[in-house]
């Protein structure tokens, strides 16, 4: 499943190439499983709209979207664009919006990539995937495609005038400061591996991160949560921020079916110390990897550098 890394490179990504671009016209699955709000009132909702701001909210990819500026005509549909069906939209004069027009959100798409989910951007022309469950037709002549064989990701569509913005339920490991974080896991008996994939404490941490963050800060996973000494979360609180920034900079972890919005794979996988590396020597001690199950996840560590 994309984790924090992966889920940023995507949203920036996005948010690179269509921040300004207008969404035309919108065509979804026949497949309910990957639609929260239904694929008739998403569809009524994104077309139209320019979209303002592509972001990650824990593992969640959020697109901020504006007033709707036109209404759909059949007239400037191209008869033999693929996938598509008659009765879209055509963008108004000038396409993309100028990037020096404000406007306030009014509307959120949401975006939750599951376990095999892909976010791409691409044109009409391109070749369509199997298993594309959504296909937005942008006024620039670009397309954004969501694509999930396993069909465990969401789409949502949040009209902001009659409810709340997306929000993550815990906090943000990349900003979180040591006293918040500390307090996160006072008391707490569960095992530290089990804390940190806990959404509802920290949003956005994953399997690979657990283990890569636990690696690095000396510390087994099974260890309880709540007797882990004040100066070890520290420790823990740094080594975790470090990790996400810099799988961040190296596009995520490729490891299965993740891609940036581009199709193009991440390189972290080659920096892993521990995920996934059972029996292969340790980075810094060679001593083999080990792995065992905690809280019902692989979990991956050296048994001389975690203590």
């Amino acid at each position: 499943m994309p984790e924090l890394p992966e889920v940023e490179t995507i949203a920036r990504g996005v948010d690179a190439r269509l921040r300004g671009d207008r969404i035309v016209e919108v065509w979804f699955s026949e497949h309910r499983e990957p639609f929260k709000t239904p694929p008739g009132r998403q569809a009524k909702g994104l077309e139209g709209r320019t979209i303002l701001a592509v972001h990650r909210v824990g593992k969640h990819i959020v697109c901020e979207l504006g007033t709707p500026d036109f209404h759909p005509s059949d007239e400037d549909l191209s008869p033999g664009t693929p996938g598509f069906h008659p009765g879209g939209g055509s963008p108004a004069v000038g396409g993309v919006r100028s990037s020096g027009q404000k406007d306030k959100p009014e509307a959120q798409w949401i975006v939750h990539l599951g376990m095999t989910g892909r976010l791409l951007v691409t044109t009409p022309e391109g070749p369509v995937a199997a298993h594309t469950h959504a296909r937005l037709r942008l006024a620039s002549g670009r397309e954004l495609r969501f694509v999930d064989a396993r069909r465990f990701g969401r789409l949502e569509f949040r009209n902001l005038g009659r409810g709340t913005g997306f929000s993550g339920a815990g906090r943000e490991p990349l900003t979180i400061e040591a006293e918040e974080f500390a307090g996160l896991f006072r008391g707490r008996r569960l095992a530290i591996k089990a804390a940190l994939l806990n959404q509802s404490l920290l949003t956005g941490v994953g399997n690979i991160y657990a283990d890569e963050s636990l690696f690095r800060a000396g510390i087994r996973p099974r260890r309880r949560a709540g007797r882990l000494t004040r100066a070890e979360l520290e420790r823990l609180r740094l080594e975790l921020r470090a990790v996400l920034e810099h799988a961040i900079r190296l596009g995520g972890s490729s490891v299965s079916d993740y891609v940036d919005a581009d199709g193009v794979r991440g390189f972290f996988q080659l920096e892993h110390c521990v995920y996934q590396r059972t029996g292969q020597p340790c980075r810094r001690c060679e001593t083999p990897i080990r792995r065992m199950v905690v809280a019902g996840r692989g979990t991956h560590y050296c048994p001389h550098c975690q203590r």
